[in-house]
């Protein structure tokens, strides 16, 4: 568990189904927990830092979200297009592209790679912007691979697009559920991105 920034924690964990290490963080201001996997200090280190909301970046993150739930009597939350994920439990509640989930948390629009895809903008330490599945960071910003995409070329040109559009945020550092943190040099890497066709 890292604190990179004004209380906003990051760490790593292997996905149980992808057998991968993937990004989590917390937002202490606010105590929300982004696409949580147990961290290696365990559910107690929430314990002097409880969360009062878990937010899914997409309704594929749920990882361990329950347990935390559970345990701090949190609600978990995802982008209301994605809720039929959830039919059968748990209890998940819907936010909006616009909402303001926290006091510095807000849901901005990606809606690319699949209609949930969110990003949300982090309002701490300069400003991040954190990335669901439509943008991936090993080395370099990227897409996931095709066969995770319906129509690939038209995914990749709409999430360069929102890409454009988020340059308008007010935001330095760049958050991944999949890949490398981005920090300082965010923007640029976005911008360059945005413009890029490969």
């Amino acid at each position: 568990m890292e604190e990179l920034f004004d209380g906003v924690f990051h760490w790593k964990s292997k996905h149980p189904k992808i057998g991968i290490e993937v990004g989590c963080h917390f937002v202490a201001g606010s105590g929300t927990a982004i696409d949580p996997l147990l961290p290696a200090e365990g559910l107690e280190w929430f314990d002097e830092n409880p969360p009062q909301r878990i937010v899914l970046s997409t309704r594929h993150h749920l990882r361990h979200a329950p347990e935390l739930a559970e345990r701090f009597g949190c609600p978990i939350l995802c982008h209301e297009s994605g809720l039929y994920e959830f039919e059968g439990g748990p209890a998940v509640g819907g936010f909006a592209f616009g909402d303001r989930i926290a006091d510095d948390v807000v849901a901005l629009e990606m809606n690319s790679i699949s209609p949930d895809d969110a990003v949300l903008r982090i309002e701490a330490g300069g400003g991040a912007l954190l990335f669901a599945d439509a943008v991936i960071h090993y080395g370099s910003l990227g897409f996931v691979p095709d066969k995770f995409m319906d129509d690939p070329e038209s995914v990749k040109a709409r999430v360069r697009q929102r890409c454009a559009a988020l340059l308008e945020e007010d935001f330095t550092h760049l958050l991944f559920a999949h890949g490398e943190l981005l920090l300082d040099d965010g923007r640029e890497a976005l911008r360059e991105f945005a413009d890029s066709d490969s």
